[in-house]
Parts: structure tokens; sequence; C-alpha cells
């Protein structure tokens, strides 16, 4: 199975996954588990690990034996995720932190001003940071700068299950920073946008809502994973030229063989 590597850590999985919205605790786990993912996120916000819920649902959250991707989600200002992100550090026992920083209520698009300057201040803390942005190039190229090994842009925004809107914003980030892991976040609501996320190149895949909220989420989990995969290999073994006009698969030319056929029988 393929490997690869994250801030010194080393993943078998390509899917990252959340852990908001199910129907029951024991059905997030369920999923989680079927998913195969490596990494999961979830906010300090949320559920707090000192109320007498919040304990139970983290001692759930550690039992799985995977990466706690701790995020920032509902911050709005540079101060306020560094500071979440600290209690985060501190509780959790892990440099990693998934930067969000929200700049517009309608459609939860990130604040590039305050996420870059949060991403910076973090970073010269000792922070892995994991930033949430849109696809805006110079944007991720900034967020590179400052010391992002791993840049998150959305495929469609938080929770609309639209898949990659602008797959050519999406392609140019590949191509011109290629040095950079990138993870789609946001936006994907069906196997089908996994796969082409991965197809393009991304490294990995970030979702929560098109598992949590399926008919059947340990289902939908299983299908996110195989798709990401697929995904994956498809990218690695190249895909074939587009091309304008029809080209036969089979080329045939002179005589069909059939005809020589016939005329043997003769």
């Amino acid at each position: 199975m393929e490997t690869w590597t994250v801030y010194g850590e080393t993943l078998r999985s390509r899917l990252f996954i959340g852990t908001a919205r199910y129907p029951s605790p024991q059905i997030m786990v369920d999923a989680i588990n079927a998913s195969g993912a490596d990494v999961i996120t979830s906010s300090l916000r949320r559920q707090s690990p000192g109320q007498a819920g919040g304990k139970d649902f983290w001692s759930m959250i550690q039992a799985l034996g995977k990466h706690l991707l701790p995020n920032t989600a509902g911050c709005r200002s540079a101060k306020e995720a560094v500071t979440l992100a600290q209690m985060c550090q501190e509780l959790f026992e892990t440099d990693w932190i998934k930067l969000e920083v929200t700049g517009d209520d309608y459609n939860l698009q990130p604040d590039p001003y305050e996420l870059l300057d949060a991403a910076e201040l973090l970073v010269n803390l000792g922070f892995k940071v994991f930033p949430y942005t849109t696809d805006d190039l110079v944007v991720c190229a900034r967020l590179r700068d400052v010391g992002c090994e791993v840049i998150m842009p959305w495929g469609s925004p938080i929770g609309t299950g639209k898949g990659l809107i602008n797959p050519y914003a999406l392609t140019t980030l590949r191509s011109r920073l290629p040095d950079v892991h990138l993870v789609v976040d946001a936006g994907i609501g069906l196997p089908s946008h996994a796969a082409a996320a991965m197809e393009i190149g991304f490294d990995a895949v970030l979702l929560n809502t098109a598992v949590a909220t399926a008919d059947d989420p340990v289902g939908m989990a299983e299908a996110m994973s195989l798709a990401t995969r697929g995904g994956r290999a498809a990218y690695l073994a190249g895909a074939m030229a587009e091309s304008e006009t029809a080209v036969p698969s089979t080329p045939v030319l002179g005589t069909p063989f059939w005809n020589t056929a016939s005329q043997f029988n003769e």
C-alpha cells in the first residue's frame, strides 16, 4: 500500500474525515473505521473536553487511534484562531492544527488577510498548520511562503456538496505549487467529486457532511475511501490524451479480416 508523509508523520490513507453531524456517536465511529482514514478532524468549540458530555466524546475519539487534527472553526480573527490553537495544543498534546478563519457568514468563505496573519504566527510558534482557504493562487502561494507544508483549498463552499466548481483553479494550484501537499477541503458531496480531485493530482481529500448526512454513513464512508484510492491510482497511471476527433481503439487497415476470411472459405 502506498504511503505518504505529512509533517513527518507517515500516513496510509489519503482521506481525512470529520466528526460532526453524525446521527449517533457509534455511527460516527463505524463510519470513520469504514473510511480507513488516518486523520480525523474536530472542533474544540463543538464539544468541550472539559464538559460532562464532552469527556465521553473525546474518549471515543482517542480510542480510534487516529491522528487528531483539531480545527479553529468559528474563529473570525487571527488572534482568536491563535488562542484556540494554543488551547488545542495543550488539551490534545498535538502541534497539528487545521486553521480556519471565517470572513463571510453567507458562504463561510475564509478571510485571506486574517488567515495569512494567523498562519504566520502559528508557524513561528512551532505549529504544523493546515490552512483552509479558497482556491486563490496568490493566497495559497503566500501560505506556502510563511511555512505551511499543507494547504487545503475548497472545492466549493463548505456543506454545499457541489464538488469542484473551479477545476481550472485547482489544476493551476497543483501545477504552480508542486512542493506543497494540497488537500481539497469542503464541498465534496459524491465519491466522484473525491475521485476528480485525486485525478488532477491532489494529495488528499477532507470531507465530513457527505458521509455524516448520508442515508448510510458507513456505506458512504467506504465509497469515499474507494473513490479516493481510485482517483490516486488513476493519477499515477497517467490519463490518456484528449482528442477533438474520434480515434478508433482498434485501428483497421486495408481489407476487413472477415472479408479475407470469407475468401478462404470459397
